[in-house]
């Protein structure tokens, strides 16, 4: 590759893991040249089948440049980032893997686990696969991931993961022995600083793990109630994902959850329904 690359050149690539392809530029000695790419897009579904044009339009987009990369290169590839409606942030590539692996890699673990957990310990006539509230649905949708790129990605970032998991075993079991104990005003502080650290994150999922564009409504069960809503939507140009009838609503609100493709076609149903006289509910 050395004989074809000239001064202005960039190489990149848009992994999830860093260090391994940078350890790998500085064997070959292409510093000069490599900024790490890693656009924060996506959902838990692969293929070119699940592409759409808006893809990684106010998404983060993650810069790792080599040490010896100029900087008149970091700055083209941000404005190139940024004429792609994407959001350039600029990491080093060690502190990428271990942010990426506590917000990204450890969650997609967490979940996958939590459902092999539920699908081990279920009843025979599987109680608890039936009886999963929605609550449940959202901490586990991203179990729903290729198994095959989360193969890639704890391999690539093993060792991260491995720390990772472990400091996080460990606040399991502080959460454990504050049950064991019956320490109510340890449990009621565990709830409330998360809750408190959760509320204070920004609604715009900028983040790999991406949200769910989904509301929830207030229905009588009553006929054609659900077409109803399905055509005030539809006659409004805003296409429906997903919709259906949320029978576990403990700790919930909303009898019918209604998922869309974007931010914006969710905003707008909300005003819509509510213009309706709908009670619509936001998470």
């Amino acid at each position: 590759m050395m004989p074809y690359l000239h001064d202005d050149m960039i190489l990149t690539d848009v992994g999830s893991v860093k260090t391994p392809i940078h350890d790998e530029i500085i064997r070959l000695g292409l510093e000069d040249y490599f900024i790490g790419g890693h656009p924060m897009a996506g959902s838990e579904k692969s293929g070119f089948a699940n592409s759409k044009p808006i893809l990684i339009e106010n998404a983060y987009f993650v810069l790792t440049p080599s040490a010896k990369v100029a900087k008149k290169k970091v700055d083209a590839y941000a404005s190139f980032v940024e004429s792609l409606r994407a959001l350039p942030i600029v990491l080093d590539y060690h502190e990428h893997d271990i942010v990426t692996g506590t917000i990204s890699h450890l969650p997609h673990i967490i979940a996958a686990s939590l459902v092999n957990f539920v699908r081990d310990t279920d009843t025979k006539d599987e109680l608890m696969k039936t009886l999963a509230a929605g609550g449940f649905k959202d901490i586990t949708r991203i179990a729903s991931s290729s198994p095959t790129m989360w193969e890639h990605i704890c391999a690539q970032n093993q060792s991260n993961i491995s720390q990772i998991l472990g400091n996080y075993i460990e606040t399991l079991n502080e959460a454990k022995k504050l049950v064991d104990a019956g320490d109510s005003q340890g449990i009621y502080d565990m709830f409330d600083h998360s809750r408190n650290y959760r509320n204070s994150m920004p609604n715009g999922s900028a983040g790999p793990i991406k949200r769910a564009f989904e509301i929830y409504c207030d229905i009588p069960d009553e006929a054609g109630v659900i077409a109803t809503i399905a055509t005030i939507l539809a006659s409004n140009a805003l296409s429906i994902k997903n919709i259906g009838i949320v029978h576990n609503r403990e700790f919930e609100e909303g009898v019918l959850r209604i998922e869309f493709y974007d931010s914006i076609s969710c905003e707008k149903a909300v005003a819509l329904l509510q213009k309706h006289r709908y009670i619509v509910y936001e998470r």
